[in-house]
């Protein structure tokens, strides 16, 4: 993740327009335990059964959509490296 000064008030500009789930989301992608536990899991060749729940139950993510035809996996949205 690129780090920007983030004791400059310029580098937050934009967080006066975010919702509370982005707001969550910069809090979060930025935290180191976050980050490797993220790591670990996308490195297994195959996800554990109930890995993702568990995952998501202890990061407090939300998804907006359920499991089925209509909803493709969003795994890379979660990656801390592909934000800015």
């Amino acid at each position: 993740m690129p780090m920007s000064d983030w004791q400059s008030p310029a580098a937050y500009e934009h967080a006066q327009d975010i919702a509370a789930a982005g707001m969550a989301w910069e809090y979060l992608r930025r935290d180191d335990e976050y980050r490797r536990a993220f790591q670990r899991m996308k490195m297994l060749p195959a996800p554990k059964p109930g890995g993702s729940k568990a995952f998501s139950e202890r990061w407090g993510l939300r998804f907006p959509c359920r499991s089925g035809g209509t909803c493709r996996p969003h795994a890379c949205l979660l990656d801390t490296g592909t934000l800015a």
